[in-house]
Parts: C-alpha cells; structure tokens; sequence
C-alpha cells in the first residue's frame, strides 16, 4: 500500500500496519525516511503559528523558521532514536519479544501517522490562537499518536490482536 493508504489504514488498526510495514523487511533507510517525513511535515505544521507569532510580537519569522527547523529536522531525529531505543530496552524488560527496529518503527510510524492532525494543529494555531480549540485539537493529537505508538508496540512485542 502507499504512505497516504496505510496513514488512513492506521487511524482503523495502528497494528496491523506497523505489521504489514515489519513483513517489508527490516530497512533502516526506510524507518528514516518515515521519521524524516513525519518531522518535516511537523516543521511545516509549526508555520502558520511561527507566522502568527511573528505578526503579534514583532519577532523576525526567519528566525523562528530557523530554529523550529533545527529543533525538528535536525535534533528531535535524534532523540526519537534514543527514545525508541530506551523504550524497547523497558518493554524487552517486561517481556516483549520484538526487535529494536520494530520499537523504532512503531514510534516513527506513529509521528507520521498522526501528522494531518498536528498539520490541523498548526492551522488552529495559527488562525485562532490560543483558545480551548487549540487545547482540544492538541489532546486529539496526543490520544491518537499515543494510541498509534501503544498498538504498535503491542503488536510488535507480543503479536497482540489485529483490533491492535
């Protein structure tokens, strides 16, 4: 299936295709072109806030532009590597059975998979502001990258139910 179809296949079972994506074969280019894509597409989430931002304060966009695209592009990669890793460390401790790049996957698969609402995110943000919508739309993404991150690691460490 292509990117957009099992970014939608998630939303219906975050499990199935991070097992679908595993049966692929174990490529580390590609679970870093799936962390790379999704922490773009958070970059570019961020612009119409950084534009709101710049508007209000008075603050140059150019520089906010800069610093978001170093803080996502260049350093959270790193850290969602780390943080994959130490994942999979605590999860091998509770009994799961999956491999490191399974942990990597699921956790980048879920950034990517969760980014056309960060994108909504950034644009309530951007138009509206600061408001209990805002608030709102950010619980929505962060309920639904967690529970594609969870469904995920169950199904890669312990092979849990396609409902997963």
């Amino acid at each position: 299936m292509s990117v957009t179809q099992d970014i939608v296949a998630t939303y219906k079972g975050p499990g199935r295709v991070v097992a679908r994506r595993l049966a692929m074969g174990q490529r580390e280019d590609r679970a870093l072109a799936i962390l790379m894509a999704g922490c773009f597409v958070v970059f570019i989430a961020q612009w119409p806030r950084l534009a709101r931002q710049a508007h209000l304060e008075g603050q140059e966009l150019n520089m906010l532009l800069g610093s978001t695209l170093l803080a996502w592009v260049f350093i959270m990669p790193l850290f969602l590597y780390v943080m994959a890793f130490v994942v999979h460390i605590v999860l091998r401790g509770f009994g799961g059975k999956g491999s490191s790049y399974g942990s990597r996957l699921a956790l980048f698969w879920a950034l990517l998979a969760s980014t056309p609402v960060m994108l909504f995110y950034g644009m309530v943000a951007g138009f509206i502001g600061t408001s209990t919508i805002l608030s709102l739309v950010g619980i929505l993404w962060l309920g639904l990258f967690a529970w594609f991150w969870l469904g995920a690691l169950v199904k890669v460490h312990w092979g849990g139910t396609d409902a997963a």
